[in-house]
Formats: C-alpha cells, sequence, structure tokens
C-alpha cells in the first residue's frame, strides 16, 4: 500500500494558512508555541521531542518563519522533514538542537504577543518558559481554535490518505471481523484477533486524540450489555473494559453467547490520518424486534445528516434540527447507553486525531467547507440487549457527504 508523503510546498502552504487564519483571528500577533507532537507533525513532517515556533513575520514568504528546536531526535527530525536542508536554508525555516528551552531566544529575538496550545501544553512548559521568555509569557493567548479549524480542511494529500484508511476500515468490520466471532470467544481475544487483522492491513499502531487522557488501543468492544456500561469517554458508546484500571477496551471475562448483540467501534490509521467506524453484529440468533428498529433508526438518522455535510451547512444548526426532529420514543437512549450518560453532539472531524474540529454540536456555528472530514454516529442504547447504531466517516463535498468507510448498514447477522 502507498501512502502519500507531504513534501516542502505542502508544509509551507499549511503554515501560510495558519498565519493568515492567525492574523485574522489575532492582529498583530507575536510567536505560536507548539509543543503538541501532532502540530509539530502538521507543520514539519517530523515528530520529535522538541518546541516548534511560528514567528509573524511578514518580510518571509507566507508571513512567518519557522523555528524549530529539537530536544530527541535531532538527527531523526533532519532526515525525516523535507524543510531543513541545505537547498532551503534561505527559506527562515530553521532547525536547532537544544538542550534547554534558553536556546530558542537568541535565534527567536522579540517574539511579541505569545500564544500557546492550551489544551495541551502542560503548566510545568510554561512556567519554565517564562523563564526565560519573561515578559511576553506573562499572560500567553490560547491558540487552539485556530490551529484546530486551520487543519480540519484537507488537502488532496490528505483525504488521499483518509480514503486509503476507510477502504482499509470497510474490509475489516464489513468482510473479515464477522469471521473472528466464535462462541466462547472473550472480547479480549477477540480484540486482539481484530488487531492483527489491522496491523496485516497496514494500521498505523496509534489512535489518537486531541482529549487529554484518553488510553484507548484501538477502539471500544461490547457483548451484550456491556456495550451499555458507563464510561468516562467522551463517546455514546460504554464499555466495561478490564476493569476500573483500565476502563476503556475489552473485558477478559466477558464470552460470547448464542443471542449477544457485538458492539465494535474503532478507529483505524494510515500515513497518520484516522478514519472511524462503528458496526454492530448480532451472534446466533435474529435480533430483538426493538433492537433492530433502534438500529434502523440509526442508520436513517446517518443518512439525513449525511446529506447535509455539504460546504456553507452550519454544524450547530445540523444538530439542533435532528434533535428538534426526534419523537419521544427516537430520543429516548439516543446518542447514550441511557439517558443518563448521553453526549450532545451527532459527529466529529476527524484526521490527524480522531477527535477533531468541526463537531456536530451547539457552539460550532463556523459553516462546513469542502474537504473537511466528519464522523457521525448515530448511536441508541437497548435496555437489556445493547448498543445500536452506526458510524462511519464522511467527506465534506457539494454533493453532500462522500462516505469513504461503507457506509451506514444493517446489522451483521454472524
Amino acid at each position: 500500500m502507498d501512502t502519500v508523503c507531504f513534501g516542502a510546498a505542502e508544509l509551507r502552504e499549511r503554515r501560510r494558512r495558519f498565519t493568515r487564519a492567525m492574523e485574522e483571528r489575532f492582529p498583530g500577533w507575536g510567536t505560536a508555541f507548539f509543543i503538541d507532537a501532532v502540530n509539530q507533525y502538521y507543520f514539519t513532517g517530523t515528530m520529535q521531542d522538541g518546541i516548534l515556533l511560528v514567528i509573524n513575520d511578514a518580510a518571509c514568504p507566507g508571513g512567518s518563519r519557522l523555528l524549530y528546536g529539537v530536544r530527541r531526535s535531532f538527527a531523526r527530525a533532519e532526515l525525516e522533514s523535507p524543510l531543513f536542508t541545505a537547498e532551503n536554508a534561505a527559506l527562515h525555516e530553521t532547525l536547532i538542537p537544544i538542550t534547554s528551552y534558553r536556546d530558542l531566544v537568541e535565534k527567536t529575538g522579540d517574539p511579541g504577543r505569545v500564544y500557546i496550545e492550551g489544551d495541551t501544553m502542560p503548566v510545568s512548559v510554561l512556567e519554565r518558559l517564562k523563564k526565560y521568555f519573561p515578559v511576553p509569557f506573562a499572560a500567553p493567548a490560547f491558540l487552539d481554535a485556530v490551529i484546530r479549524t486551520v487543519r480540519s480542511v484537507k488537502s488532496p494529500g490528505e483525504i488521499e490518505l483518509i480514503k486509503q484508511s476507510g477502504a482499509a476500515h470497510r474490509v475489516l468490520l464489513e468482510e473479515r471481523a464477522p469471521a473472528l466471532l466464535y462462541e466462547g470467544i472473550s472480547e479480549a481475544v477477540f480484540m486482539g484477533r481484530l488487531s492483527a487483522e489491522m496491523y496485516r492491513m497496514g494500521y498505523q499502531g496509534l489512535a489518537r486524540f486531541h482529549q487529554t487522557q484518553t488510553d484507548i488501543a484501538i477502539g471500544q468492544i461490547g457483548f451484550g450489555t456491556n456495550a451499555l456500561y458507563p464510561a468516562r469517554f467522551d463517546g455514546p458508546g460504554g464499555s466495561k473494559g478490564a476493569g476500573p484500571f483500565s476502563p476503556h477496551g475489552a473485558d477478559h471475562e466477558r464470552l460470547l453467547k448464542k443471542g449477544d448483540a457485538v458492539f465494535v467501534d474503532l478507529s483505524f490509521g494510515i500515513g497518520g490520518y484516522h478514519t472511524d467506524k462503528t458496526q454492530v453484529y448480532f451472534f446466533g440468533a435474529e435480533p430483538p424486534l426493538e433492537f433492530k428498529k433502534a438500529h434502523q433508526f440509526c442508520v436513517d438518522a446517518a443518512n439525513r445528516l449525511a446529506e447535509r455535510l455539504r460546504p456553507g451547512e452550519i454544524p450547530a444548526v445540523i444538530y439542533r434540527d435532528m434533535m428538534a426532529s426526534l419523537s419521544g420514543a427516537e430520543a429516548e437512549n439516543f446518542m447514550g447507553v441511557d439517558n443518563r450518560h448521553r453526549v450532545k453532539f451527532l459527529g466529529h472531524g476527524t484526521g490527524l486525531n480522531i477527535d477533531e474540529f468541526p463537531v456536530i454540536a451547539e457552539g460550532f456555528g463556523a459553516p462546513l467547507e469542502e474537504n473537511m472530514t466528519i464522523a457521525l454516529e448515530p448511536k441508541k442504547g437497548v435496555a437489556g440487549v445493547g448498543l445500536a447504531g452506526v458510524e462511519d466517516t464522511y467527506i465534506v463535498t457539494p454533493g453532500g457527504g462522500l462516505c469513504v468507510t461503507g457506509g451506514a448498514r444493517d446489522i451483521i447477522r454472524v
């Protein structure tokens, strides 16, 4: 499988878009400090233990210059990034080895008004930066919404990787996963067999989240009512996991038996880019009528939502319209394992993280743009049975959501 490698031109275009977005949001901004490894990769094509500075400078191509201080591994950064070559030395992109943040000061100059990642920069890092940049860091502002918005619109190369991931994801859950289920298998062994299959299909090996302290190996699995077990994870599904010490994933003790619903919500990733998909199976018996009705409602909801994934549509309005359309029975346990554990969104962006912008939820008033990628996940708990519903990843297009993971489909009988 061929994966896309991003060249210097695309990395510079990303920085140009970010620079323009910062100027629109924060006129006269000074320096953006990035500690988050995913953001470092987005701008440089490498992911190291370091700190990346994007410095506002109208004299530079694209309106900014880039300084990347790397603690470890400087050699790997040189090997992987297409930016820091002898031919590019005059393009205001600098890679330096650092042992402390003090090493950045001379190369930075006056950083001006400072912006940081409020969601992901540790306080300890911020305090160390204040030590060496005392005045600008007196009151840093947050740039999270800007970079997440810029990243939400994908380039053709990013779209290609998402399509590759989605194609493999569809085959995994629709064709290969059913053959891995047998009576008496545990959730944990099933997850292990799924994981092995994923690696054979080119899986990148990591499921990355923007949300902190979200430790998930590959996804959530639930046999029967285990899928209704309350979870701290900010999603509509439940998971008993291995126990309180590892609450997400798979239960070693729960064995598959005839008449079980099987809920599988997995991420897949190729070349750094994730898709998100859920498939529900029913083992050894006909699903109960209530469960089938709940699942079909979710399939219909996904199709209605996908139709509205067009440029110019407002995520908050899509969310509001769908929720307002629900009858009392449809709203029961919708987007949760029960009425006490419901989430307040219908879908989320995907990309370098699984949980990206935009979110189909209240508060997201910026219009959708072409080539945003969004996972829609209408789900509904059915007491005593399990979790019904679907999830698929779509690309925003003028004709509505283009599904890359196969599309919302019926329960698969095994």
